[in-house]
């Protein structure tokens, strides 16, 4: 296993199947931000929401969003992949991290599930204090720490 590989699955074992994250979207060059219920399911991460909504028609226009969480940033593509009762795993984990919302939601006809793949992933990590800079390049298999320098 490579160090991108070891990183990877280290960061993904860390953020888990469930969390609450910012989704940062943009269209005709306005950029919307809103918290959003998440599950990471092998190495991406699933959402859904109303296909009437602002996001649902940012996403379309312009499939480039981030999802930001705690000390993370992650910069990707977004993709509908159909309703959310169609995946039973997101179904499952769902409703499992977040019941409230599975209830509500879910199952409503104008509901739409995204898959969101990482391109690349920074987090700030400290060792002893130090402030470091984690960058995974998904795309290029890539992994990088660099010690911060600020003045």
């Amino acid at each position: 296993m490579t160090v991108y590989q070891e990183k990877f699955a280290e960061f993904l074992r860390e953020v888990g199947n469930g969390k609450k994250m910012v989704l940062s979207t943009s269209g005709h060059d306005v950029v919307t931000s809103r918290m959003m219920s998440v599950i990471q399911l092998n190495g991406s991460f699933y959402f859904q929401t109303d296909r009437t909504s602002r996001k649902y028609a940012q996403l379309l226009e312009n499939p480039r969003a981030a999802l930001c969480v705690d000390n993370i940033q992650m910069e990707g593509l977004c993709r509908e992949t159909g309703h959310p009762r169609e995946n039973t795993e997101f179904c499952r984990l769902y409703e499992e991290h977040f019941p409230h919302a599975y209830q509500l939601y879910t199952a409503l006809e104008n509901e739409r599930l995204f898959r969101f793949s990482p391109v690349r992933i920074e987090r700030w990590v400290y060792q002893d204090g130090v402030p470091y800079l984690e960058v995974m390049d998904i795309e290029k298999q890539h992994y990088e720490r660099v010690r911060y320098q600020g003045q």
